[in-house]
């Protein structure tokens, strides 16, 4: 049981054997920095029950629990607030028992509980990552890390969008234009090489149209009839008829860019434990419909297209197959759930990281299943994010001016190392071990500002204002635990025995340890709320404390051994947690800077 639990049950205890009252919750909080005290429990709500003054209740019940709670070394009362301080042996038995604890505040997965699989990324094959898909992969894959420390077993998984027009316009525009380009002459990652045959499409076909509304077409005819579209849809049909010389070019110029992509991923740090691929999906969920529609759950218009009714739930009618028979986005992305269940049968819920555009369809894909009866659609959820600006402007694909995910990550390292050589930081360093460190800290920067952010909030992301070694900044938690280290490198003396119970602890002591009580529950919050700022404002909040400690107390210089002891054991484990927070961030620590 820990403290807080205790404190409930003997308030509830005291209120029974002196008002021989009842009262339903207890309220605590932390107790404010100003007043004296460490846990405080609100007296205002129990006058529903016990009638008198708040100040007389206060203190009654805190002389209680001075007398009964071993842990309760003295109280005080302000204005109806009962603020309790914990005894200095409670946190020393709790550091202690946390302190060599690897991963402190990690949950192992309950035999038998059900997985999750959390799906992020989910590129298009028709162009590089960019900016936005860097979001998209920072957040997926920080969440799969958080829910699996909270004690769930993630499988984690992307759909590659690796048919459809748009892929075709690439293909037809390296046929025509590209004189048999390929990665290797051109020293292109592969997905780049795509990427520049997409907008040279673009480029073309808006000349095309140009060019017959000169010659008195309308404009809204010459975008659906300008020969170049005409012919990429004429692919496409080619492609679907499985034309064996379209369908080599489709896995030839995939193959780049499935190759660009994952060297991408790796300077990103993100990985994945299974594909799936929208050209072995996009027929899934016809069979689906079909039954749903003799149950009932789907009807048909007079024209034969397949609808679902969802007026009921405050949404509208939605089409979940075309009246030629074709799928929508709807019915593959019900036949991929569905199919996921089949694949992984010990998942139990899936989690979507797409962005807030698609807010809609996902509250219909989630209404859909469950009026289909599978039981796993209450464990369904959109982790929805906003878009991210650039201070130039909104990014576009078609244009070629995205920002491209591969040259955002090299600008960071760059930025990392101008700023790190005009504060002169990197004495002693090899070119090598520098050239790693900017990546390590430029990485870190990039992730840690946009990972602290609500998900839900559009990011303005400033690189140089990331790469700040002061302030909420991913440098500045690298910075610090990099300066422990560096303590923990000077400590010539052995550290490793426990802290005697009798050790009076100093005020940033007890701050410090406090804080670290809250990093379990912390992790909690952030799997059930599916936010990695939570955690980015934790590891701030702990580095804020620990540099109070530092410059407030002398370790290395400590004028005891005991007091030596216990701040190198406390700066160790705050480094370890630091390590740890980031690590659920997808961020690395650095041993030096």
């Amino acid at each position: 049981m820990n403290i807080q639990d205790i404190i409930v049950a003997k308030v509830e205890e005291a209120i029974k054997s002196i008002y021989n009252k009842e009262i339903e919750t207890v309220e605590l909080q932390a107790t404010r920095k100003e007043f004296e005290g460490d846990i405080t429990v609100v007296i205002f709500p129990m006058l529903r029950t016990i009638k008198g003054n708040p100040q007389h209740i206060g203190e009654e019940i805190g002389a209680y629990l001075v007398a009964n709670v071993a842990e309760i070394a003295k109280f005080n009362v302000v204005k109806g607030f009962l603020n309790l301080v914990i005894s200095d042996a409670f946190f020393v038995d709790f550091f202690n028992s946390i302190k060599k604890e690897k991963h402190y505040g990690y949950q192992s997965p309950a035999p038998g509980s059900k997985a999750v699989m959390v799906e992020y990324s989910s590129p298009n094959t028709n162009k590089p990552l960019h900016l936005g898909h860097i979001r998209n992969n920072l957040l997926g894959y920080s969440v799969a890390e958080i829910l699996q420390a909270s004690g769930r077993k993630v499988y984690k998984t992307q759909i590659i969008n690796d048919r459809g027009i748009h892929i075709c316009k690439s293909m037809l525009a390296w046929q025509k234009f590209g004189n048999g380009e390929t990665p290797q002459s051109t020293g292109l990652k592969g997905d780049k090489l795509v990427g520049n045959y997409y907008v040279a499409f673009d480029k073309a076909y808006k000349a095309q149209i140009e060019e017959m509304i000169a010659n008195g077409i309308d404009k809204k005819v010459a975008e659906k009839e300008a020969p170049l579209l005409l012919e990429a849809q004429e692919m496409l049909r080619k492609w679907e008829a499985g034309n064996q010389e379209v369908v080599n070019l489709w896995k030839t110029m995939n193959g780049w860019v499935y190759e660009g992509f994952n060297e991408t991923y790796k300077n990103l740090g993100v990985d994945f434990d299974q594909l799936y691929y929208e050209s072995d999906t996009y027929l899934l969920g016809k069979d689906v419909v079909a039954d749903g529609l003799q149950r009932g759950v789907f009807f048909k218009k007079e024209d034969g297209s397949v609808w679902i009714d969802l007026t009921d739930e405050g949404l509208d009618e939605k089409i979940v197959l075309r009246a030629d028979g074709t799928a929508v986005y709807m019915t593959q992305d019900i036949g991929t759930a569905i199919q996921r269940i089949k694949d992984y049968p010990d998942v139990g819920g899936l989690v979507y990281t797409v962005g807030n555009e698609q807010d809609y369809h996902f509250k219909v894909l989630f209404l859909i299943l469950k009026k289909l009866g599978f039981d796993w659609a209450d464990n369904l959820y959109h982790l929805s994010y906003g878009m991210v600006d650039l201070p130039s402007g909104k990014m576009k694909s078609r244009e070629g001016t995205v920002v491209d995910a591969d040259d955002l990550i090299v600008e960071m390292s760059r930025t990392a190392e101008e700023i790190s050589s005009e504060l002169g930081k990197l004495d002693g360093f090899s070119n090598k071990e520098r050239q790693q460190l900017y990546k390590t800290i430029g990485l870190g920067a990039l992730k840690y500002y946009i990972l602290k952010v609500d998900p839900k909030k559009r990011i303005l992301f400033d690189p140089k204002e990331s790469i700040d070694f002061q302030g909420n900044t991913g440098p500045f938690i690298q910075y610090t635990y990099a300066r422990i280290q560096s303590i923990l490198r000077k400590a010539d003396f052995d550290y490793a025995q426990p802290i005697d119970n009798n050790y009076h602890l100093h005020e940033k002591e007890r701050e410090l340890i406090k804080q670290l009580q809250l990093f379990p529950e912390v992790i909690q919050n952030a799997a059930s709320n599916f936010s990695p700022a939570l955690i980015a404002n934790y590891v701030y909040d702990l580095v804020k404390e620990f540099n109070s400690f530092y410059q407030n107390v002398s370790i290395l210089g400590a004028e005891n051994t005991s007091e030596k002891i216990t701040r190198v054991q406390l700066s160790k484990k705050v480094s370890e947690i630091i390590a740890d927070a980031l690590s659920l961030l997808g961020i690395t620590v650095p041993e030096r800077m």
